[in-house]
Protein backbone atom coordinates (compact mmCIF):
# COMPACT_ATOMS: atom_id res chain seq x y z
CA UNK A 1 0.00 0.00 0.00
CA UNK A 2 2.97 2.52 0.48
CA UNK A 3 4.24 1.93 -2.30
CA UNK A 4 1.12 3.24 -4.58
CA UNK A 5 1.07 6.52 -1.65
CA UNK A 6 1.18 9.81 -4.03
CA UNK A 7 2.30 13.24 -3.01
CA UNK A 8 -0.88 14.67 -1.32
CA UNK A 9 0.30 18.21 -2.67
CA UNK A 10 2.80 19.47 -5.06
CA UNK A 11 3.83 22.78 -3.47
CA UNK A 12 3.85 24.90 -0.46
CA UNK A 13 0.86 26.99 0.63
CA UNK A 14 2.01 30.54 0.20
CA UNK A 15 5.79 29.89 -0.83
CA UNK A 16 5.74 27.70 -4.03
CA UNK A 17 8.98 25.01 -3.86
CA UNK A 18 10.57 23.78 -7.24
CA UNK A 19 10.75 20.39 -6.67
CA UNK A 20 10.93 17.84 -9.63
CA UNK A 21 7.74 17.59 -10.73
CA UNK A 22 5.49 21.03 -8.94
CA UNK A 23 3.37 22.95 -9.97
CA UNK A 24 4.86 25.24 -12.85
CA UNK A 25 4.51 29.34 -10.98
CA UNK A 26 3.17 30.32 -14.05
CA UNK A 27 -0.07 28.12 -13.14
CA UNK A 28 -0.08 29.15 -9.87
CA UNK A 29 0.01 32.78 -10.70
CA UNK A 30 -3.82 31.86 -11.84
CA UNK A 31 -4.99 31.22 -8.59
CA UNK A 32 -5.94 35.15 -7.92
CA UNK A 33 -7.43 35.81 -11.13
CA UNK A 34 -9.57 32.60 -11.24
CA UNK A 35 -10.93 33.40 -7.84
CA UNK A 36 -12.22 37.00 -8.30
CA UNK A 37 -14.09 35.64 -11.67
CA UNK A 38 -15.51 32.85 -9.61
CA UNK A 39 -16.29 35.24 -6.78
CA UNK A 40 -17.80 37.71 -9.91
CA UNK A 41 -19.95 34.90 -11.18
CA UNK A 42 -21.53 33.78 -7.42
CA UNK A 43 -20.09 30.31 -8.56
CA UNK A 44 -17.04 30.36 -5.65
CA UNK A 45 -15.87 26.95 -3.93
CA UNK A 46 -13.17 25.92 -1.80
CA UNK A 47 -11.98 24.22 -4.70
CA UNK A 48 -11.11 25.81 -7.58
CA UNK A 49 -9.65 24.12 -11.19
CA UNK A 50 -7.64 25.60 -14.24
CA UNK A 51 -6.64 23.30 -16.61
CA UNK A 52 -5.28 20.02 -15.18
CA UNK A 53 -4.46 22.25 -11.76
CA UNK A 54 -6.47 22.06 -9.04
CA UNK A 55 -6.35 24.73 -6.18
CA UNK A 56 -7.44 23.94 -2.78
CA UNK A 57 -7.79 26.97 -0.43
CA UNK A 58 -8.71 28.76 2.62
CA UNK A 59 -8.81 31.97 4.07
CA UNK A 60 -7.20 33.82 7.19
CA UNK A 61 -7.74 37.23 7.73
CA UNK A 62 -6.63 38.33 4.91
CA UNK A 63 -4.64 36.03 3.59
CA UNK A 64 -5.08 33.04 1.29
CA UNK A 65 -3.21 29.63 1.98
CA UNK A 66 -3.20 27.83 -1.37
CA UNK A 67 -2.56 23.93 -2.11
CA UNK A 68 -1.93 22.71 -5.21
CA UNK A 69 -2.38 19.26 -6.82
CA UNK A 70 -1.98 18.15 -10.14
CA UNK A 71 -3.38 14.33 -9.02
CA UNK A 72 -6.96 13.09 -7.36
CA UNK A 73 -5.57 13.85 -3.47
CA UNK A 74 -7.23 13.67 -0.44
CA UNK A 75 -9.27 16.64 0.05
CA UNK A 76 -10.42 16.46 3.38
CA UNK A 77 -6.79 16.06 4.53
CA UNK A 78 -5.26 18.93 2.29
CA UNK A 79 -7.76 21.19 3.93
CA UNK A 80 -6.87 19.61 7.69
CA UNK A 81 -3.29 20.27 6.87
CA UNK A 82 -3.71 23.96 5.89
CA UNK A 83 -5.84 24.78 8.81
CA UNK A 84 -3.16 23.46 11.02
CA UNK A 85 -0.83 25.35 9.29
CA UNK A 86 -2.58 27.98 10.49
CA UNK A 87 -2.89 26.91 13.56
CA UNK A 88 0.98 26.42 13.63
CA UNK A 89 1.80 30.02 12.65
CA UNK A 90 -0.67 31.51 14.58
CA UNK A 91 1.19 29.72 17.81
CA UNK A 92 4.59 31.58 16.40
CA UNK A 93 3.50 35.12 15.53
CA UNK A 94 0.09 35.50 17.86
CA UNK A 95 -1.50 37.70 14.88
CA UNK A 96 -1.36 35.95 11.12
CA UNK A 97 -1.55 38.67 8.51
CA UNK A 98 0.21 39.81 5.71
CA UNK A 99 2.54 42.14 7.58
CA UNK A 100 3.48 38.99 10.08
CA UNK A 101 4.22 36.92 6.95
CA UNK A 102 6.31 39.98 5.44
CA UNK A 103 7.77 40.72 8.72
CA UNK A 104 8.69 37.06 9.27
CA UNK A 105 9.61 35.44 6.14
CA UNK A 106 12.43 33.55 7.19
CA UNK A 107 11.26 31.42 9.42
CA UNK A 108 7.91 31.12 7.77
CA UNK A 109 10.03 29.73 5.09
CA UNK A 110 11.90 27.32 7.90
CA UNK A 111 8.38 26.06 9.20
CA UNK A 112 6.96 25.39 5.87
CA UNK A 113 9.99 23.64 5.17
CA UNK A 114 8.98 20.77 8.34
CA UNK A 115 5.59 21.10 7.69
CA UNK A 116 5.66 19.22 4.56
CA UNK A 117 8.55 18.00 2.25
CA UNK A 118 7.75 16.82 -1.14
CA UNK A 119 4.14 17.04 -0.92
CA UNK A 120 4.27 15.02 2.41
CA UNK A 121 3.11 16.86 5.76
CA UNK A 122 5.66 16.29 8.33
CA UNK A 123 6.29 17.80 11.98
CA UNK A 124 2.82 19.24 12.79
CA UNK A 125 2.99 19.80 16.37
CA UNK A 126 3.84 23.27 17.12
CA UNK A 127 5.51 22.51 20.32
CA UNK A 128 7.85 20.24 18.78
CA UNK A 129 8.59 22.57 16.18
CA UNK A 130 9.43 25.28 18.89
CA UNK A 131 12.15 23.00 20.05
CA UNK A 132 14.44 23.96 16.76
CA UNK A 133 12.77 26.58 15.19
CA UNK A 134 12.69 29.56 17.44
CA UNK A 135 12.89 33.37 17.25
CA UNK A 136 14.26 36.06 18.76
CA UNK A 137 11.70 39.30 17.38
CA UNK A 138 11.44 39.00 13.73
CA UNK A 139 14.81 36.83 13.97
CA UNK A 140 15.68 33.10 13.38
CA UNK A 141 18.00 31.68 16.34
CA UNK A 142 19.76 28.42 14.59
CA UNK A 143 21.55 27.61 17.87
CA UNK A 144 19.74 24.47 17.51
CA UNK A 145 20.94 22.99 14.93
CA UNK A 146 20.32 19.07 15.95
CA UNK A 147 16.78 17.95 15.14
CA UNK A 148 15.31 16.61 18.80
CA UNK A 149 14.32 13.22 19.31
CA UNK A 150 10.92 14.02 19.03
CA UNK A 151 10.66 14.47 15.40
CA UNK A 152 12.13 10.67 15.10
CA UNK A 153 10.43 8.84 17.79
CA UNK A 154 7.17 7.29 17.72
CA UNK A 155 6.33 9.45 20.62
CA UNK A 156 6.45 12.29 18.64
CA UNK A 157 4.28 14.59 20.15
CA UNK A 158 6.32 14.64 23.68
CA UNK A 159 9.80 15.50 24.45
CA UNK A 160 11.87 13.66 26.86
CA UNK A 161 13.12 14.83 30.10
CA UNK A 162 10.18 16.91 31.12
CA UNK A 163 10.32 17.64 35.09
CA UNK A 164 7.86 19.02 37.68
CA UNK A 165 8.22 19.57 40.90
CA UNK A 166 4.19 19.08 41.27
CA UNK A 167 2.59 16.65 38.81
CA UNK A 168 -1.07 17.24 38.16
CA UNK A 169 -3.29 16.31 35.50
CA UNK A 170 -6.50 18.75 35.41
CA UNK A 171 -9.40 17.56 32.80
CA UNK A 172 -12.41 19.53 31.67
CA UNK A 173 -15.11 18.09 30.63
CA UNK A 174 -17.41 20.72 28.15
CA UNK A 175 -20.46 20.47 26.67
CA UNK A 176 -22.25 22.42 24.80
CA UNK A 177 -25.73 22.26 23.83
CA UNK A 178 -27.44 22.64 20.36
CA UNK A 179 -31.14 23.49 20.55
CA UNK A 180 -33.90 24.70 18.17
CA UNK A 181 -37.40 25.08 19.57
CA UNK A 182 -40.36 26.22 17.25
CA UNK A 183 -43.03 28.93 17.83
CA UNK A 184 -45.62 25.79 19.23
CA UNK A 185 -42.50 25.02 21.85
CA UNK A 186 -41.57 21.79 19.69
CA UNK A 187 -37.80 20.66 20.07
CA UNK A 188 -36.59 20.78 16.19
CA UNK A 189 -33.10 19.96 16.50
CA UNK A 190 -31.46 19.30 19.88
CA UNK A 191 -27.53 17.78 20.09
CA UNK A 192 -24.94 17.94 22.88
CA UNK A 193 -21.33 18.45 21.51
CA UNK A 194 -18.33 17.09 24.32
CA UNK A 195 -15.01 17.85 24.14
CA UNK A 196 -12.42 16.09 26.82
CA UNK A 197 -9.51 18.39 27.45
CA UNK A 198 -6.76 17.92 29.68
CA UNK A 199 -3.55 20.65 30.98
CA UNK A 200 -0.84 17.97 31.93
CA UNK A 201 1.90 19.15 34.54
CA UNK A 202 3.61 15.60 34.44
CA UNK A 203 7.20 14.86 34.43
CA UNK A 204 9.02 11.86 32.63
CA UNK A 205 7.11 9.84 29.94
CA UNK A 206 3.68 8.99 31.82
CA UNK A 207 1.33 6.54 30.67
CA UNK A 208 -2.69 7.70 31.10
CA UNK A 209 -5.47 5.36 31.24
CA UNK A 210 -9.00 7.24 31.63
CA UNK A 211 -12.25 5.72 32.68
CA UNK A 212 -15.78 7.46 31.28
CA UNK A 213 -18.74 5.94 32.17
CA UNK A 214 -19.36 4.41 28.20
CA UNK A 215 -22.30 2.49 27.54
CA UNK A 216 -20.63 -0.20 24.89
CA UNK A 217 -17.81 -0.55 28.50
CA UNK A 218 -20.20 -1.25 30.66
CA UNK A 219 -21.96 -3.82 27.90
CA UNK A 220 -18.49 -5.76 27.42
CA UNK A 221 -17.70 -5.63 30.89
CA UNK A 222 -21.44 -6.66 32.00
CA UNK A 223 -22.19 -3.91 34.19
CA UNK A 224 -25.30 -2.25 34.46
CA UNK A 225 -26.32 0.38 31.53
CA UNK A 226 -27.84 2.88 34.02
CA UNK A 227 -26.38 5.77 34.44
CA UNK A 228 -23.72 5.28 31.24
CA UNK A 229 -23.82 7.05 28.00
CA UNK A 230 -23.63 6.51 24.47
CA UNK A 231 -20.88 8.56 22.62
CA UNK A 232 -21.07 8.56 19.02
CA UNK A 233 -18.74 10.36 16.28
CA UNK A 234 -16.04 10.14 18.76
CA UNK A 235 -12.80 11.53 17.60
CA UNK A 236 -9.50 11.37 19.86
CA UNK A 237 -5.87 13.42 19.58
CA UNK A 238 -3.40 11.11 18.10
CA UNK A 239 -1.68 10.03 21.10
CA UNK A 240 -4.62 7.84 21.95
CA UNK A 241 -4.19 3.66 21.40
CA UNK A 242 -6.92 3.38 18.89
CA UNK A 243 -6.19 -0.71 18.77
CA UNK A 244 -6.73 -0.73 22.64
CA UNK A 245 -9.77 1.40 22.38
CA UNK A 246 -11.08 -0.43 19.88
CA UNK A 247 -10.21 -4.10 21.91
CA UNK A 248 -11.59 -3.13 24.97
CA UNK A 249 -12.54 0.72 25.47
CA UNK A 250 -10.14 1.80 27.53
CA UNK A 251 -8.25 5.24 27.02
CA UNK A 252 -4.86 4.71 27.16
CA UNK A 253 -1.96 7.47 26.34
CA UNK A 254 1.06 8.83 26.93
CA UNK A 255 0.19 12.60 26.65
CA UNK A 256 1.63 15.82 25.46
CA UNK A 257 2.54 18.70 27.72
CA UNK A 258 0.76 21.34 28.66
CA UNK A 259 -2.43 21.89 26.86
CA UNK A 260 -4.14 19.50 24.78
CA UNK A 261 -7.83 18.19 23.65
CA UNK A 262 -8.21 14.49 24.54
CA UNK A 263 -11.14 13.66 22.84
CA UNK A 264 -14.64 15.03 21.19
CA UNK A 265 -17.87 13.47 21.19
CA UNK A 266 -21.54 14.22 19.69
CA UNK A 267 -24.65 12.84 21.55
CA UNK A 268 -28.49 13.59 19.21
CA UNK A 269 -30.72 12.98 21.68
CA UNK A 270 -33.82 14.81 23.10
CA UNK A 271 -32.26 17.45 25.56
CA UNK A 272 -34.70 19.19 27.50
CA UNK A 273 -34.05 23.00 27.24
CA UNK A 274 -32.30 24.04 30.20
CA UNK A 275 -33.43 27.71 30.14
CA UNK A 276 -37.26 28.43 28.45
CA UNK A 277 -38.28 31.24 26.92
CA UNK A 278 -41.59 32.39 26.48
CA UNK A 279 -42.35 35.95 25.22
CA UNK A 280 -45.26 38.04 24.07
CA UNK A 281 -45.09 40.60 21.72
CA UNK A 282 -47.27 43.24 21.32
CA UNK A 283 -47.69 45.53 18.23
CA UNK A 284 -49.62 48.69 18.32
CA UNK A 285 -49.65 50.08 14.96
CA UNK A 286 -48.01 53.38 14.01
CA UNK A 287 -47.01 53.86 17.71
CA UNK A 288 -45.39 51.85 20.22
CA UNK A 289 -44.48 47.92 20.66
CA UNK A 290 -44.60 45.97 24.05
CA UNK A 291 -42.26 42.94 25.00
CA UNK A 292 -42.83 40.52 27.61
CA UNK A 293 -40.08 37.45 28.15
CA UNK A 294 -40.13 35.01 30.79
CA UNK A 295 -37.42 32.70 31.60
CA UNK A 296 -37.26 29.41 33.85
CA UNK A 297 -34.42 27.57 34.62
CA UNK A 298 -35.00 24.04 34.09
CA UNK A 299 -32.07 22.65 35.59
CA UNK A 300 -31.04 20.89 38.80
CA UNK A 301 -32.19 23.31 41.96
CA UNK A 302 -28.33 22.81 43.10
CA UNK A 303 -26.68 23.97 39.72
CA UNK A 304 -26.67 27.97 38.68
CA UNK A 305 -26.11 29.10 35.06
CA UNK A 306 -23.89 31.95 35.57
CA UNK A 307 -23.38 34.72 32.62
CA UNK A 308 -26.88 34.48 31.12
CA UNK A 309 -27.43 36.67 28.22
CA UNK A 310 -30.66 36.28 26.41
CA UNK A 311 -30.99 38.33 23.15
CA UNK A 312 -34.94 39.09 22.21
CA UNK A 313 -35.31 40.34 18.51
CA UNK A 314 -37.04 44.11 18.26
CA UNK A 315 -38.78 46.18 14.50
CA UNK A 316 -35.60 47.52 12.97
CA UNK A 317 -37.25 50.55 13.46
CA UNK A 318 -38.01 51.37 17.02
CA UNK A 319 -36.90 53.40 19.45
CA UNK A 320 -36.97 55.50 22.98
CA UNK A 321 -36.54 51.62 25.15
CA UNK A 322 -37.58 51.46 28.22
CA UNK A 323 -36.94 48.78 30.03
CA UNK A 324 -37.85 46.75 33.66
CA UNK A 325 -36.36 43.39 34.77
CA UNK A 326 -37.34 41.09 37.59
CA UNK A 327 -33.35 40.42 37.81
CA UNK A 328 -30.37 41.34 36.21
CA UNK A 329 -30.27 44.36 33.24
CA UNK A 330 -31.34 44.64 30.30
CA UNK A 331 -29.63 47.11 27.15
CA UNK A 332 -31.01 47.89 23.46
CA UNK A 333 -27.96 47.24 20.40
CA UNK A 334 -29.68 49.41 17.79
CA UNK A 335 -27.16 47.97 15.18
CA UNK A 336 -28.61 44.39 16.22
CA UNK A 337 -31.76 45.13 16.47
CA UNK A 338 -32.06 43.40 19.44
CA UNK A 339 -32.38 43.72 23.77
CA UNK A 340 -30.17 41.87 25.67
CA UNK A 341 -31.29 41.07 29.05
CA UNK A 342 -28.15 40.16 31.22
CA UNK A 343 -28.17 37.68 34.06
CA UNK A 344 -25.01 37.55 36.11
CA UNK A 345 -26.23 34.36 38.14
CA UNK A 346 -29.26 32.02 37.03
CA UNK A 347 -30.45 29.09 39.72
CA UNK A 348 -32.38 25.86 38.65
CA UNK A 349 -35.72 26.45 38.85
CA UNK A 350 -36.20 29.99 39.52
CA UNK A 351 -38.51 32.13 37.05
CA UNK A 352 -37.59 35.93 35.71
CA UNK A 353 -39.52 38.38 33.93
CA UNK A 354 -38.31 41.40 31.58
CA UNK A 355 -40.63 43.94 29.98
CA UNK A 356 -39.81 46.26 27.23
CA UNK A 357 -41.37 49.10 25.53
CA UNK A 358 -40.31 50.42 22.42
CA UNK A 359 -41.75 53.82 20.06
CA UNK A 360 -42.70 52.90 16.38
CA UNK A 361 -42.97 55.53 14.15
CA UNK A 362 -45.99 57.04 12.75
CA UNK A 363 -45.07 55.43 9.12
CA UNK A 364 -44.22 51.83 9.53
CA UNK A 365 -41.71 49.81 7.64
CA UNK A 366 -43.35 46.67 6.35
CA UNK A 367 -41.88 43.32 7.49
CA UNK A 368 -40.70 41.72 4.92
CA UNK A 369 -39.10 38.55 6.79
CA UNK A 370 -39.77 36.38 9.70
CA UNK A 371 -39.36 37.59 13.00
CA UNK A 372 -35.56 35.70 14.19
CA UNK A 373 -35.12 33.93 16.81
CA UNK A 374 -34.51 34.50 20.71
CA UNK A 375 -30.77 33.63 21.03
CA UNK A 376 -29.60 32.08 24.84
CA UNK A 377 -26.14 32.10 25.93
CA UNK A 378 -25.15 30.53 29.50
CA UNK A 379 -22.57 28.27 30.94
CA UNK A 380 -23.38 26.02 33.96
CA UNK A 381 -20.24 24.84 36.43
CA UNK A 382 -20.35 21.25 37.73
CA UNK A 383 -22.97 20.10 35.78
CA UNK A 384 -22.94 17.92 32.47
CA UNK A 385 -26.61 17.36 30.60
CA UNK A 386 -25.21 13.48 29.22
CA UNK A 387 -24.43 12.38 32.57
CA UNK A 388 -20.74 11.64 31.67
CA UNK A 389 -18.56 11.18 34.21
CA UNK A 390 -14.72 10.71 34.30
CA UNK A 391 -14.75 7.52 36.32
CA UNK A 392 -11.06 7.13 36.89
CA UNK A 393 -7.57 8.35 35.90
CA UNK A 394 -4.83 6.33 36.20
CA UNK A 395 -1.09 7.47 35.91
CA UNK A 396 1.84 5.02 35.44
CA UNK A 397 5.03 6.51 35.23
CA UNK A 398 8.68 4.32 36.10
CA UNK A 399 9.90 6.25 38.43
CA UNK A 400 7.10 5.65 40.59
CA UNK A 401 5.53 8.76 41.33
CA UNK A 402 1.94 9.96 42.72
CA UNK A 403 0.42 12.47 40.73
CA UNK A 404 -3.31 14.40 41.21
CA UNK A 405 -5.82 14.51 38.89
CA UNK A 406 -8.55 17.25 39.05
CA UNK A 407 -12.25 17.05 37.17
CA UNK A 408 -14.60 19.79 36.30
CA UNK A 409 -17.50 19.79 34.34
CA UNK A 410 -18.82 22.71 32.63
CA UNK A 411 -22.15 22.88 30.42
CA UNK A 412 -22.18 25.75 28.06
CA UNK A 413 -24.97 27.09 25.47
CA UNK A 414 -24.18 25.98 21.65
CA UNK A 415 -26.32 27.53 19.03
CA UNK A 416 -29.28 27.59 21.37
CA UNK A 417 -32.38 29.26 19.55
CA UNK A 418 -36.09 29.73 20.40
CA UNK A 419 -37.85 31.08 17.71
CA UNK A 420 -41.30 33.08 18.14
CA UNK A 421 -44.73 33.55 16.99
Amino acid sequence: ASASRVPLVHSQPLISRNYKGDVAMSEIEHFMPLLMQREEEGALAPLLSHGRVHFLWIKHSNLYLVATTLKNANASLVYSFLYKTVEVFCEYFKELEEESIRDNFVIVYELLDELMDFGFPQTTDSKILQEYITQQGNKLETGKSRVPPTVTNAVSWRSEGIKYKKNEVFIDVIESVNLLVNANGSVLLSEIVGSIKLKVFLSGMPELRLGLNDRVLFELTGRSKNKSVELEDVKFHQCVRLSRFDNDRTISFIPPDGDFELMSYRLSTQVKPLIWIESVIEKFSHSRVEIMVKAKGQFKKQSVANGVEISVPVPSDADSPRFKTSVGSAKYVPEKNVVIWSIKSFPGGKEYLMRAHFGLPSVEKEEVEGRPPIGVRFEIPYFTVSGIQVRYMKIIEKSGYQALPWVRYITQSGDYQLRTS
